[in-house]
């Protein structure tokens, strides 16, 4: 899938102009001053006020921006164009400082020369990269020595099973691209947009050493038995915003999250 940019960048495009008015975004409230983060993420990245952070895979910078209320400065990065084109504008409509960078993730240092004291990325982003040593090592680039690795993840169990959590029908492992083809979007499952997209499931031992291996040393490693997110089939919301598929209960993780340093 040598062309799994293009093709994926297409997809974005296309599903940005359904996520900007979907009521899973909740744009109207965003912009009316309402936080996108989730406490998963919120409780790891402690207090950010000052602090300089790289955003990876932004999509149209609700998260980046959020971040900037909380006083960080910050750079969100993203391989759709259309997506970074509504965050610039959400930014200079909000009054905020952000900077929006469009590329592929893989290719940033050709567009960015700088140190941050917080690399974050979260729900919906490395699924969509095939390598992830070379995603670890643009991830330590970036920080300063010291500095932290913040991610909040779907965990890759998630991913093993077909739409409606029937049966297993992924591997848990890294072994081949996944194409699919795509009616609807998570945000608006009766949106008549349709896609192609090709997407990567990475272990958690992939993700663990890539970050280890780039020179990484991990801090924490926690799991979750939900989602923050509404964004899959056949679920219940068993408390305010935590979702889980029904039938599987408490049983699966659903999330995972990571705080890492960079060594000296």
């Amino acid at each position: 899938m040598e062309d799994y940019i293009n093709i994926n960048k297409q997809t974005w495009n296309n599903k940005t102009e359904v996520h900007i008015t979907s009521e899973f975004y909740d744009n109207e409230n965003f912009l009316n001053g309402k936080s996108s983060l989730n406490s998963i993420e919120l409780e790891i990245l402690g207090d950010v006020s000052g602090k300089k952070i790289l955003h990876l895979q932004c999509h149209f910078g609700q998260d980046s921006l959020s971040l900037v209320r909380l006083g960080a400065k910050v750079t969100g990065v993203d391989l759709s164009d259309k997506a970074i084109a509504k965050a610039q504008e959400f930014n200079t409509q909000l009054n905020l400082d952000a900077t929006f960078i469009c590329c592929d993730i893989y290719d940033l240092p050709n567009h960015l020369n700088e140190e941050f004291d917080i690399v974050f990325t979260s729900y919906g982003t490395i699924g969509w990269l095939p390598d992830l040593t070379k995603w670890a090592n643009i991830v330590a680039q970036y920080l300063k020595p010291n500095g932290k690795f913040i991610m909040a993840y779907f965990h890759p169990v998630v991913w093993m099973y077909d739409n409606n959590f029937a049966a297993v029908f992924y591997s848990y492992f890294n072994t081949e691209p996944i194409i699919e083809h795509e009616e609807g979007t998570y945000a608006d499952q009766t949106s008549e947009i349709k896609t192609t997209s090709v997407g990567w499931n990475h272990p958690t031992s992939e993700v663990l050493n890539s970050l280890i291996q780039s020179g990484l040393e991990i801090n924490s490693f926690n799991e979750y038995d939900y989602s923050p997110y509404n964004c899959f089939n056949m679920t219940e919301e068993f408390e305010t915003g935590k979702f889980r598929i029904k039938h599987l209960e408490n049983k699966i993780p659903m999330v995972f999250s990571i705080e890492a340093t960079k060594k000296q």
